[in-house]
């Protein structure tokens, strides 16, 4: 159904509920504050494919912000909170957004991105103070005060819009990621929609539990399906272990999505925490992002049971791989078969690999792989007979046609000749108790080349140093063949992950190596 239906049925339930603050936002509020928004934009001057963009934290005014262009026939691009001026300014400018939405705790670095964002009219920041009147050519509003002086009715025009977001940028540049819009009205949904509820198993009147940041391609896509259906999505501001765990027992959650960092984290947890809380309503979980090490998996299922399923997907959609708890207890480690899309594992010369043997992700394609505005990643993409697409990660293909993850193509070491994926190795470096985070990849080596380097993110009771360091590269070379294991290992108080799950190892490695030589892009 349409949030709009919604509105009539059930005006006085709950949409969404900030876990925070406790702050609850109906289905006849949220009707309301998203029709205002869409007049907004339209007086603006944005008609049906415009495009405008999101720069801010989770927070109550959020998903009104993507509804009003799910209503309105615009795209909209929510953008990593946590970006430099530059690296937003990049963003907005290249997506063509005419109209910035950011807020008061990212409103100086919005502001200052705004003087390289010619094409932005207008820049509405939540909850803003001391704001100027305008930015270059962009006129300056307090978001409450600006949406405020709209009707809360349907604007004349309604067409289906949608995101365009943009892939997390770990290996350089983001790229946007531009899906065709059908010219057709709000409640009319994608096909893909359909597919999703029925694999993550949704419902109506069902309770969302969200952890992750709204910006991302997986939250947005399963809190819009939640809204759609008529649940409630609890969005957490930012994750945190224990209070997960208190969430799910307090409103009764059914689904949630999470990341494998946030699963280890969990059960990094002491005894009493992990155990405190009633889970036993929990229907459906579902992760993704990033691969998830063998026993940390193994643990959440014995924990929670059966209910785990994960999904193997870019944000581009070129194709989506998934399998259930029971098919994964069958086929550890596996991703999931194939649900949409033509899979193939190519190897360097575009051969197809045999069974077991690691090689390129390629899924053909109806139609090209296009990014938004750069043909020069779009050609990178594709094969060169222009009909299959990749995003660069590795992986194999067992008897039974389920897929394995093995690394990006990026991060792949080559040491004396020999090709080593890192992922391995950073799995079972995060299984150790004294270890909240892990980060392997390749260093320079006047010999070999490249040599097996690790940055680790010790546990706040654990004390980091050369006693550290040689108890987990003993643990190393206990599990995996010797070429596996890093010679050394340094330490830093947090690395660079994202919430997302998606770790900024580019920002790592680059320490290591002078200026120019790096082989990550």
């Amino acid at each position: 159904m349409y949030p709009g239906a919604h509105a009539v049925e059930h005006a006085d339930r709950a949409a969404f509920v900030m876990s925070d603050t406790g702050e609850v936002v109906t289905y006849a509020e949220y009707e309301a504050r998203t029709n205002q928004l869409a007049h907004l934009l339209r007086s603006t001057g944005l008609v049906r494919l415009d495009h405008y963009a999101i720069f801010m934290e989770n927070n109550a005014r959020y998903l009104e912000t993507c509804g009003a262009g799910e209503r309105s026939g615009l795209y909209y691009t929510c953008i990593n909170s946590h970006l430099t001026a530059d690296e937003l300014a990049y963003i907005v400018d290249n997506s063509e957004s005419q109209v910035l939405i950011t807020s008061r705790a990212r409103q100086d670095v919005a502001l200052e991105a705004l003087t390289a964002c010619p094409r932005v009219r207008l820049c509405l920041v939540v909850d803003g103070v001391d704001l100027p009147a305008a930015v270059g050519g962009a006129l300056v509003r307090e978001y409450t005060a600006a949406v405020g002086e709209h009707p809360s009715t349907p604007i004349t025009d309604e067409y289906l819009g949608g995101a365009m977001l943009y892939s997390s940028g770990t290996t350089g540049r983001p790229k946007g990621i531009m899906r065709a819009l059908p010219e057709q009205p709000p409640s009319q949904p994608l096909p893909l929609f359909d597919f999703l509820l029925a694999l993550w198993r949704y419902r109506a009147d069902m309770i969302y539990l969200s952890p992750a940041p709204l910006y991302h391609s997986a939250p947005q896509a399963a809190v819009g399906l939640t809204i759609r259906m008529g649940g409630t999505v609890i969005v957490m501001e930012r994750f945190d272990p224990a209070r997960y765990l208190e969430l799910v027992e307090q409103y009764h959650v059914t689904h949630s999505q999470l990341v494998p960092t946030m699963f280890s984290r969990m059960l990094k947890l002491p005894e009493e925490v992990r155990t405190r809380h009633d889970l036993s309503s929990l229907e459906t979980v579902v992760h993704a992002a990033a691969p998830c090490p063998v026993p940390v998996k193994e643990q959440m299922i014995e924990w929670w049971g059966p209910i785990i399923h994960e999904y193997y997907g870019a944000t581009e959609a070129i194709g989506f791989t998934a399998c259930d708890s029971h098919e994964w207890l069958a086929h550890r480690g596996t991703v999931g078969r194939v649900l949409m899309g033509e899979l193939h594992i190519l190897d360097d010369d575009g051969a197809e690999c045999p069974l077991g043997t690691s090689g390129t992700i390629w899924f053909r394609t109806p139609a090209p792989l296009t990014y938004f505005n750069d043909e020069a990643k779009s050609r990178d993409a594709m094969s060169a007979d222009g009909t299959m697409a990749t995003v660069g990660d590795v992986g194999y293909v067992d008897a039974d046609g389920f897929l394995y993850l093995t690394d990006r193509a990026t991060f792949m070491i080559i040491s004396g000749g020999v090709n080593i994926y890192p992922q391995e190795t950073e799995n079972l470096l995060i299984t150790h108790p004294k270890v909240a985070d892990a980060a392997v990849f390749g260093v320079p080596n006047v010999d070999l080349g490249e040599e097996v380097k690790a940055v680790v993110q010790a546990m706040p009771d654990v004390e980091p140093g050369p006693e550290l360091e040689q108890e987990l590269i003993a643990f190393c070379r206990a599990n995996l063949s010797a070429q596996k294991c890093p010679r050394s290992i340094d330490f830093d108080p947090e690395l660079p992950r994202l919430p997302t799950g998606k770790l900024y190892k580019r920002t790592l490695r680059d320490r290591y190596w002078p200026e120019g030589t790096s082989r990550i892009v």
